[in-house]
């Protein structure tokens, strides 16, 4: 088996490295000639662009800066869409845009390619080390086919769905991790505001609940299963403690503009008679909002996160 590896920056040079010692027959290319010469320099074959690289690969990987770069080596002149051999399955390993991905992945079906988005997340150190989680969609066949190859380079390969379930994972994956710091910056600005040190805070809320436990793990009990009763904490509780603290902020004088938010959704929650549900049931009001049902069968719930625990003790 051929393998083609196009981009080899901070995330891709790694990974198109693991491969290498994998011991696979790897050919690269990257439009930054100094960035191919470390592979060159350990006889590693260097295509002169990519349509050279496509033509002579049965598998392709790509690790690029975002959409339009991914775009153009698959549609541009002389790229793999143009060159690839019918047969061939090829590797988004970019973040990309959920449009991008499904429009690129009809037009490469119509060719005979097949492509999954397999966006991965773990940084550059990760990407050294091969210590990567990889959220691939697309043809399921082709992943389990080509699983070994990504176990080469990441220590957590796994199927998520459909082409684009990949990308919608490790953009989720981003979005919740930004809203997460911004909402810590935000707790952390109006306890230092009002005297408390920040490494005193950290210490303290590692023995409350939301300390105890990972983020993801607050989703299990009532949100997932759609389970609000019996409450835990009631909601009309909750919502008299997030209210005084936005009123410190006010008082100190913080912008609390997530909290803000927070206090105004659980408030129409409470006048929708939420109040005695359990504290998180303001969860509800974006889910009917969008117009989706959320409520994981309990028994899948359990084996999921049984799958979880263990991954996350072996590490």
């Amino acid at each position: 088996m051929k393998i083609g590896f196009i981009g080899l920056g901070r995330m891709g040079g790694g990974m198109a490295a693991n491969i290498v010692q994998s011991g696979q027959d790897v050919t690269v290319f990257d439009v930054f000639e100094p960035a191919m010469l470390p592979f060159a320099d350990q006889g590693v074959a260097v295509a002169g662009s990519i349509g050279e690289l496509a033509a002579g690969s049965d598998v392709i990987f790509t690790s690029l800066p975002g959409p339009v770069q991914v775009e153009d080596a698959v549609r541009g002149v002389g790229g793999i869409l143009e060159n690839a051999r019918e047969g061939t399955v090829f590797f988004d390993l970019s973040s990309n845009s959920r449009e991008t991905v499904t429009r690129l992945h009809k037009q490469l079906a119509g060719r005979g390619i097949s492509m999954l988005d397999a966006p991965v997340s773990g940084g550059p150190a990760g990407a050294a080390s091969g210590n990567l989680v990889l959220w691939a969609g697309g043809d399921k066949e082709a992943f389990e086919l080509h699983e070994s190859v990504l176990q080469s380079f990441a220590s957590a390969p796994r199927y998520v769905g459909a082409i684009g379930a990949g990308t919608v994972t490790k953009l989720s994956h981003n979005l919740l991790g930004n809203m997460i710091f911004a909402s810590i910056a935000e707790v952390f600005t109006l306890a230092v505001k009002a005297g408390l040190d920040p490494l005193d805070l950290w210490e303290a809320l590692q023995f409350g609940v939301v300390g105890k436990a990972r983020p993801l793990d607050h989703a299990v009990k009532q949100f997932l299963p759609n389970q609000y009763e019996p409450p835990s904490m009631q909601l009309k509780l909750g919502h008299k403690d997030v209210g005084l603290a936005v009123r410190m902020g006010k008082e100190l004088g913080v912008p609390m503009r997530l909290a803000n938010l927070v206090h105004e959704e659980i408030s129409e929650a409470v006048g929708r008679g939420f109040g005695d549900l359990d504290s998180r049931s303001f969860m509800k009001l974006q889910v009917e909002r969008s117009g989706v049902d959320i409520a994981v069968d309990p028994e899948r719930l359990r084996a999921a996160v049984d799958q979880a625990t263990r991954y996350h003790q072996g590490q």
